[in-house]
């Protein structure tokens, strides 16, 4: 196959980002400009700036990436009015422009903010859509009811009201599944994911779950950074790594650290709940805030852990930080809710809790038990290997690119 131009657009990317679909998004874009392909980037600074985001270093790309963050001379309203309506409106010109330029393919991503379902008719050659979030089935992205509950039953006027946010009247017009028809392939990044949204939308979707690229060189620095951490932890730790907000559920964790004072808990991330999550944990010296750190600093936090914890209280659609924990051959205690007790049950790489009582449980087991904990760390990385890795990603995506080629017809 001949290197090939791709278009991705999305509401996020680094350094306008706030989470792991815009992570995943500058991996994909720069692993395949590492391969001799041209990527064009296209995201919305104005949605970042509305919701809270701060000036941040600006990120390392590949030559062969160019990136669009596009502005509108009336700033926040542009995201508000495609929110409301489904259209790109203010960015439409804009993104015609990009689009016009002609891709062999265009990616849809996060487009809830940068243009709406109306987008999806736009650009030319293969058009490809993936599902990092639920946004197609849910106004608010992440399935939490009223922002507190997994949504088994949906009242989505009160649900949205409660997340603050204006209603989407378009909702109800079928917009979703009419622009969804532009789309030659859906990818789900879990199994758990397109069942959702397959049995939400007349849609069929292809698994293709996210991949970690390799370590580069570690900095000098980060192995330092990490070493100061890890001096003061004499003994085995739980780490929880990941955005502190309401959905994650870190808050969940505090009876069971409270209960536990022989348990350690380390937490690396920061957002929204950041600041009431460190009151809350104040009064407990076996939970220590790390904040954010690098990728490398990370790893060897995941190395020494005895184990992820991942508490979300939503449906996450994947959870990177338990393909992060497999990677360094450490496994992952999970809610049982969403994706992840999928990925940890075919990888044999962890355990999977419903109450606090049974968290408690696991974390016990893996703490007394450091055979099961390096049986389940092994199995986990063997399951790394064979899944989540760019090699099996792009086996996977370019088959999709190749079949859809074929089926229109186009010589690629």
């Amino acid at each position: 196959m001949r290197p090939l131009s791709f278009c991705m657009v999305t509401t996020f990317f680094p350094p306008e980002n706030f989470g792991g679909d815009g992570i995943f998004i500058y991996r994909l874009a720069n692993a395949l400009a590492e391969d001799g392909h041209r990527v064009d980037v296209v995201h919305c600074t104005d949605s970042y700036r509305l919701l809270g985001g701060k000036p941040m270093p600006p990120v390392v790309n590949h030559p062969n990436v160019t990136t669009f963050p596009l502005k509108s001379p009336f700033g926040a309203l542009s995201p508000i009015l495609t929110q409301a309506t489904g259209a790109p409106w203010l960015k439409s010109r804009a993104l015609k422009k990009i689009l016009d330029r002609g891709h062999d393919v265009v990616h849809w991503h996060n487009i809830s903010l940068v243009g709406g379902p109306r987008v999806l008719r736009m650009g030319r050659g293969i058009r490809l859509y993936t599902t990092h979030e639920h946004w197609l089935v849910c106004p608010t992205h992440v399935l939490l009811k009223y922002n507190k509950e997994p949504c088994v039953t949906k009242d989505c006027l009160r649900c949205v009201l409660a997340h603050k946010r204006p209603p989407q009247a378009w909702r109800i017009t079928g917009m979703i599944e009419r622009e969804l028809k532009n789309v030659d392939g859906m990818i789900s990044p879990s199994a758990f994911t397109r069942r959702r949204h397959e049995a939400e939308l007349p849609v069929s979707m292809k698994v293709i779950p996210y991949f970690l690229p390799e370590l580069p060189e570690e900095p000098l620095e980060q192995r330092q950074a990490a070493e100061s951490i890890l001096a003061t932890e004499s003994g085995p730790y739980f780490l929880y790594v990941g955005r502190l907000e309401i959905l994650k559920g870190v808050h969940t964790l505090l009876p069971v650290m409270a209960r536990r004072p022989d348990f350690r808990l380390l937490i690396a991330g920061e957002g929204l709940h950041g600041t009431e999550l460190r009151r809350q944990f104040a009064a407990l010296p076996n939970v220590r805030f790390l904040g954010n750190q690098p990728r490398h600093v990370l790893h060897r936090l995941y190395e020494r852990a005895t184990a992820v914890v991942v508490p979300s209280i939503c449906y996450e659609v994947l959870g990177q930080i338990i393909i992060e924990g497999f990677a360094a051959k450490t496994p992952s205690i999970v809610r049982n809710l969403g994706a992840p007790p999928d990925i940890v049950a075919d990888a044999a790489g962890g355990l999977a809790y419903d109450t606090d009582a049974e968290l408690e449980a696991a974390m016990d087991q893996l703490t007394r038990n450091p055979e099961l904990r390096k049986k389940m760390g092994e199995s986990g990385f063997a399951h790394y290997l064979e899944r989540f890795t760019k090699e099996a990603h792009f086996r996977d995506y370019f088959a999709m690119i190749r079949g859809i080629a074929s089926a229109k017809g186009i010589s690629l």
